[in-house]
């Protein structure tokens, strides 16, 4: 990251974790209140409402902060021992709250237009599009989070700037598939479409084996990574060619999280031994059985961070 200005590294840290949400755009979850304590791996009454509960948090923490330079919800909402993995922040609500007052100051206008919102166990994800600037392009962001006795406890991000145009005709942040919401559906599947998911993943990208799209994506698939043309014939093509370019690619899962239909994998790709590699989260949408729609946000791991934690 080059020398710069505090106040234009903290820019550098909240594009790339792009940490807030816009309003509007914000999926409907609960208002935040006291969390139930539900069964790990279920989604019962108690789950519901927990993981409604961090979800709102998220949106509130991250718009108070960003959009009206309101630090008072970090003190209420995130644990003074707060990790951070964004290469550029150190640990600390502390710092926080002085990255929101910097970028809120700096950039008033700023908007967090929150696409998705997805939390599992102790997980959310959110899904952004990150404009500082009226008029701009922005960023494409996911940051995710995990909670702590209901406060926000940790923090992992990716972001990337929105291109002019994509390969696919596809933007990094609408629903082309049916049904055509942002929220997820289908919440009695979240199990059934992580494990799909998952194996689909680990033989595509893990195992590289381009037959697996045949296995497990639909004829219908949208694709909305910048680089990669729209359909099952584009995927195979663009990744049969990723593939060939690196052959000692290796990808690393972290972490998964899943709700309803929808199913994000947070990984380290590295194209090839000794490289840093990228950081990207792959979400997925299943209907039916298949994999029918996919958006990303890749960033490079940089040489130096401002924490200890890695980015993963």
């Amino acid at each position: 990251m080059p020398t710069t200005t505090p106040v234009r590294r903290a820019l550098v840290a909240v594009v790339a974790s792009a940490a807030l949400l816009g309003a509007a755009a914000v999926p409907a979850v609960a208002a935040p209140h006291t969390a139930s304590a539900g069964r790990a791996g279920s989604f019962d009454h108690g789950d519901s409402a927990r993981l409604a509960y961090q979800k709102a948090v998220a949106v509130r923490v991250l718009k108070g902060v960003f959009e009206k330079g309101d630090v008072s919800v970090v003190d209420r909402y995130v644990r003074s021992d707060y990790i951070q993995h964004n290469p550029g922040a150190a640990d600390g609500a502390e710092v926080l709250k002085n990255l929101g007052t910097a970028v809120h100051k700096q950039f008033p206008e700023a908007r967090y237009e929150v696409e998705r919102v997805i939390s599992e166990g102790d997980l959310v994800l959110v899904h952004s599009h990150v404009v500082l600037t009226p008029g701009s392009r922005g960023s494409a962001v996911f940051d995710i989070f995990r909670f702590q006795d209901g406060k926000i406890a940790e923090h992992w991000d990716t972001g990337q700037q929105v291109p002019e145009k994509t390969a696919n005709g596809n933007d990094m942040f609408s629903t082309v598939s049916w049904p055509r919401t942002q929220q997820p559906t289908q919440h009695f599947l979240t199990e059934y479409n992580k494990k799909l998911v998952v194996k689909a993943f680990d033989q595509l990208l893990v195992d590289k084996d381009v037959s697996a799209i045949d296995r497990y994506w639909g004829p219908e698939y949208q694709q909305h990574s910048t680089n990669i043309p729209n359909g099952v014939d584009g995927v195979k093509a663009g990744l049969g060619a990723y593939f060939k370019a690196f052959p000692q690619l290796e990808v690393e899962p972290k972490r998964v999280i899943a709700e309803g239909d929808l199913v994000a994998v947070h990984s380290h790709y590295i194209p090839a031994p000794g490289e840093r590699g990228q950081a990207i989260v792959d979400l997925f949408r299943v209907r039916c059985g298949k994999i029918v729609e996919h958006w990303d946000v890749i960033q490079d791991v940089p040489a130096t961070s401002a924490n200890d934690n890695t980015m993963f």
